[in-house]
């Protein structure tokens, strides 16, 4: 691996093209994903196949890409970037071509998948390649970029298709992609240049074909559930949870696993990811249960199906922005859960409306429905990520990106398999075609509501168990020497205690009283063992709406480098130091590697730096995952804390709501000892001598 820094061979001017073919790849890889949905009623009229069966030119196109992810990072680092980009996205071509002429539904498939391994290629190459290349004061611009082509893709594409498919057969949408896969290639020649530190990192084979029997057999087995046979839908669910434990178990024995499993230690990160895939899952199960029922029961041509479902699209990703803003301000503790309750009841009015004759309040109603996703997948992804240290979150996001994919199929495969079984075994009873088909759309329905549901229930297990775990996981916390030499919230000489039962609001310096959680410690009643014979009560909070310059102007006011964040009514909610404040300035301006860059000549990147400090919620920078010790706690207890968290102060709390009433830290505790050594063993005169 190489840094950015360490890998720009090329001349400055060429990281705007490179940028640009790196987002047009990005674009295509998730176009692709949704580009074929609304054909899917004309495919299985020109193949002769059934629902389940044709869900898999998305299902498997989203589980080939699953296996693929953690690939790239490997490929990306042996091979030349060019030479690697134009081979994938050449075969990404070649699928295309194959898709364009396939006799049936299985040479189709085949075309398919050779899209798929490109897209779980394309789309790390293409982020790999931005970062390597992007200043780092366009570092947050650049990959703002990719991310709105990520999601615009997917929107463009149903529209796209839609109006395609009213003047040409479904083969056409092979050959335009095919098209604007030829021109990306041809880009990616003539501009893009090797941007990695290149070497010979080792792919396991078993490890890869392990994850994909695990993944083909789970999927193929749920599939199977709805419209196959029962004995092979279980064999197949058994053989991919059998090769699934046998992953797991490899990674967790060799040295450089495909995929690295520590992110998984963090319950919040676990939590955060199950509610982006429910999010996921809602929007691709409607983005093919949509079209199919439009057109099967409602003879809604194909661009009137698509332009149902891009309003709410489009608009989610406009209203991406907003959502971002809110989980910066209140963490996404309310905005999630009520995203994914909005979601519940207008899928449930769009389920109840499907049955009326008018389109209009069908799609009206679809529209608040999709709009509570930018609510929850964002948001749910951020959460997920903010709980893991520097170390892991790499791993982190590789995989949440797999997750995308793996929601995708789940999705698919159910909504799909939901609508076809329940629409089938209403027509073999008799049923007519339309209310077969009404019955399998509402059945797809409820299975997105009880998604949701589940997602209202996770939201508030995954912000309780923040509150309740604080204990539990050094997390991404800048209290750890490994991050910087932060001392959290001590006040210098001078500043006021908790210990005289009052403290500074760091956000405006007013007095709190903090009576009712001091008064219950007093000297003659502490141990001498526990924590509280050792802590100080002198501690300075940050407020969690204040800004981060407020929050630095304290820090130098004060003496301190780093303070506890609480909320309006007093909870510890967060950690914020110097050192997070400095790792943001080095990743988003090219010499604010510290606070103190006017020193080499770098006044006005300061100036600008400190002036997105003055906009930036303290929240956005804080650990929101902090470890505490108990006030009662053992010194014994301490120390081990300390030690196995690596850090050098943390929090006491005092009461079953955790209030804070101080700090203890690895220098008070050497004190305590060699001043104790001192004392019982060390004569005083033999000391001063």
């Amino acid at each position: 691996m190489t840094s950015p820094a360490h890998s720009r061979p090329h001349a400055t001017e060429r990281v705007g093209p490179m940028i640009a073919v790196a987002a047009a790849a990005a674009f295509l890889a998730t176009f692709n994903e949704t580009f074929l949905n609304v054909a899917f009623t004309p495919i299985m009229a020109d193949f002769g196949v059934a629902v389940t069966t044709v869900q898999w030119l998305t299902t498997a196109y989203l589980l080939v890409a699953a296996v693929f992810v953690p690939v790239a990072n490997v490929l990306y680092h042996r091979f030349p970037t060019r030479s690697l980009f134009v081979s994938v996205v050449a075969v990404m071509v070649i699928g295309s071509l194959v898709g364009a002429f396939a006799p049936n539904f299985g040479v189709l498939l085949i075309g398919r998948l050779l899209q798929a391994i490109g897209t779980g290629l394309l789309t790390p190459i293409g982020m790999n390649t931005t970062l390597a290349v992007s200043p780092r004061e366009k570092l947050g611009m650049n990959m703002g970029i990719m991310a709105a082509m990520t999601t615009l893709g997917p929107s463009l594409a149903i529209v796209l298709s839609g109006a395609l498919l009213t003047v040409a057969p479904w083969t056409t949408l092979m050959w335009v992609f095919g098209g604007l896969c030829l021109i990306v290639l041809i880009a990616g020649t003539l501009v893009l240049r090797t941007v990695a530190e290149l070497g010979r990192p080792r792919l396991d084979t078993l490890s890869f074909l392990l994850v994909a029997v695990a993944l083909v057999g789970i999927l193929y087995g749920v599939t199977a559930a709805f419209g196959g046979s029962a004995v092979w839908a279980a064999t197949s669910g058994v053989i991919g949870l059998l090769a699934l434990w046998a992953f797991i178990a490899r990674q967790r024995r060799i040295d450089h696993p495909l995929l690295d499993l520590r992110p998984f230690s963090s319950t919040p990160f676990v939590l955060g990811v199950v509610m982006t895939m429910l999010g996921l899952v809602f929007v691709f199960a409607m983005n093919v249960i949509i079209p199919l029922f439009l057109q099967a029961a409602r003879d809604v041509p194909p661009l009137g199906a698509s332009l149902t479902l891009a309003p709410g699209i489009l608009l989610t990703v406009a209203l991406g922005p907003v959502a971002g803003r809110l989980f910066d301000r209140h963490s996404g503790r309310w905005s999630i859960p009520i995203g994914f309750l909005v979601m519940a009841v207008f899928v449930s009015l769009v389920g109840l409306a499907a049955g009326q004759t008018s389109l209009v309040i069908f799609g009206a109603l679809y529209v608040p429905a999709v709009l509570a996703t930018a609510f929850v997948i964002g948001p749910a992804q951020t959460f997920a990520l903010s709980h893991l240290d520097h170390e892991t979150s790499p791993h982190g996001v590789t995989v949440v990106s797999i997750s995308f994919q793996i929601a995708g199929c789940v999705g698919t495969s159910l909504a799909a398999g939901v609508y076809g079984a329940l629409s089938k075994a209403r027509l073999n009873s008799g049923g007519s075609e339309l209310s077969s088909l009404l019955l399998g759309f509402r059945g797809a329905v409820a299975f997105v509501v009880a998604t949701s549901v589940i997602g209202i229930v996770l939201a508030f297990l995954a912000y309780r168990s923040v509150r309740h775990d604080r204990g539990g996981r050094a997390g991404r916390n800048s209290q750890g020497d490994s991050a910087d030499d932060a001392d959290p919230g001590v006040p210098g000489p001078g500043a006021a205690s908790m210990g005289d039962a009052t403290e500074l609001s760091a956000a405006s310096a007013v007095p709190v009283d903090r009576s009712a959680t001091s008064a219950n410690i007093t000297v003659g009643s502490v141990d001498p063992t526990t924590v509280a014979a050792i802590m100080k009560s002198e501690v300075f909070t940050l407020s969690a709406n204040q800004s981060v310059l407020e929050a630095l102007r304290t820090f130098t006011d004060r003496g301190i480098s780093g303070a506890p964040v609480v909320d309006a009514d007093g909870d510890l909610v967060g950690f914020l130091s110097d050192g997070d404040v400095m790792r943001y300035l080095s990743a988003a301006r090219p010499s604010s590697t510290s606070i103190y860059s006017f020193a080499i000549g770098a006044e006005d990147d300061l100036s600008q730096a400190m002036a997105d400090l003055a906009n930036l919620e303290v929240m956005r920078l804080a650990n929101r995952e902090v470890v505490t010790i108990d006030v009662d706690a053992s010194i014994a207890y301490a120390v081990a804390a300390l030690s196995d968290a690596k850090l050098k102060k943390v929090p006491v709390v005092d009461g079953p709501e955790g209030r804070m009433v101080g700090i203890v830290s690895r220098s008070a505790i050497n004190r305590m000892a060699v001043a104790g050594y001192l004392r019982e063993r060390v004569p005083v005169g033999s000391v001063l001598a």
